[in-house]
């Protein structure tokens, strides 16, 4: 079964679940590399979707 696709909304809210775990410590530190890893992703997915954003509002705008 395909994953479905997460919108940049849903990936800044799980970052920011996972920025509120650490913050309060909730983690342990068997899930710590794990999460790491999952905010990387999200947050490399985000910017991947704002430079994709950025260029197509700069392509409309010339």
């Amino acid at each position: 079964m395909a994953k479905k696709s997460m919108n940049y909304t849903e990936a800044i809210a799980e970052i920011e679940k996972i920025l509120a775990r650490l913050r309060n410590e909730e983690m342990d530190v068997d899930s710590l590399a794990a999460e790491v890893k999952r905010a990387t992703e999200l947050i490399a997915s985000c910017r991947e979707r704002l430079h994709k954003a950025e260029t197509e509002v700069a392509k409309i705008l010339e």
